[in-house]
């Protein structure tokens, strides 16, 4: 099958890899052919067989037959909505284009709702897989209409292991099914977190790489990330060179707002997103606030610092 793919970076430019060429191990034989257009294409696809990367949108629309089946595979919110509303004016009744970013469901409503009036199959594809997806396969949650999904399922097959995607139901279901897997993710993340710090600072002179190991073996806790924490904790064993500063993209917020809207209680959810939070703030204005009026009311003594300059809520990266 020929697809056109936007967005070549490290996700993206390992799924093409995986269509053309297939995974490292040759057990995905891959063999698709990939039409790709980015800012900054992924170096590794230079010369590959089945690849070929184009300087723009319409010379990769041009190189594509009908019906044209484009994935999109860029940053969420102004960059997604950029392309897909340039698909919208180029492409025609019958093609197919593919969301296979963390957008929100939402929007994918809406933007489903758009393309469908021009009689253009959309598909939001919630991806997980990471950097490791071109070895191990993509999980995929696939929403839209069933007839855009049997167009693209060889594409489907190819990049995900077995059983590892499903159609879910219409438009917005494949990214409310991948933004709820996020959230859990990060409430998994945050108590490997918490409970790695609790044997770190314990009386005894502990290997967290050796707890990891023989956790991955039968314990009820292993998993995926446990498997990577092992390897972390084995390359740096202490995460010294390691910023406690932790990102989040979006999803959490957004499924913590799904539980407000359905009167689901999701506290470990919340409170994990409201940790990443408190990863990024150097100033800790809070925690400051405490300290000064437990003296005041309670004469409790408090920890100096020097001054430091203080960083402007705008200044920080949200």
């Amino acid at each position: 099958m020929h697809i056109g793919f936007i967005g070549l970076g490290k996700m993206g430019g390992n799924m093409a890899l995986r269509l053309a060429v297939g995974s490292p191990d040759g057990v995905v034989k891959g063999g698709h052919s990939v039409t790709g257009y980015a800012t900054d294409p992924n170096p590794d696809l230079a010369n590959v067989p089945g690849i070929k990367v184009v300087a723009n949108l319409d010379a990769m629309l041009a190189d594509l037959e009908s019906p044209h089946v484009v994935w999109v595979m860029v940053p969420a919110g102004a960059a997604t909505e950029s392309v897909i509303t340039q698909l919208h004016d180029k492409l025609g009744p019958g093609d197919v284009v593919i969301d296979g970013g963390n957008s929100y469901y939402k929007d994918s409503k809406r933007r489903a709702a758009a393309l469908e009036a021009r009689g253009i199959h959309f598909l939001d594809v919630g991806t997980s897989g990471g950097i490791w997806g071109r070895s191990e396969g993509y999980c995929m949650m696939v929403g839209g209409p069933k007839e855009g999904v049997g167009i693209i399922q060889p594409i489907l097959d190819t990049l995900a292991p077995t059983n590892g995607w499903a159609h879910f139901g219409p438009a917005g279901a494949g990214h409310f099914v991948k933004m709820i897997h996020n959230g859990i993710e990060y409430g998994l993340m945050e108590a490997y977190g918490e409970g790695f710090e609790i044997l770190r600072k314990s009386e005894y002179p502990l290997d967290l790489h050796q707890v990891a190991d023989v956790w991955n073996h039968g314990s009820v806790v292993r998993s995926w990330l446990l498997e990577l924490a092992e390897r972390m904790l084995r390359e740096d064993p202490t995460l010294r060179t390691i910023q406690p500063y932790v990102e989040d993209s979006g999803e959490g917020r957004w499924t913590v707002a799904a539980a407000i809207e359905e009167n689901v209680p999701a506290p470990v959810i919340a409170a994990s997103l409201f940790a990443r939070f408190e990863s990024r703030d150097t100033e800790n204005f809070s925690a400051r606030f405490c300290a000064a009026l437990r003296k005041q009311f309670g004469g409790h003594n408090v920890v100096s610092s020097e001054v430091t300059t203080k960083t402007a809520p705008g200044d920080r990266k949200i």
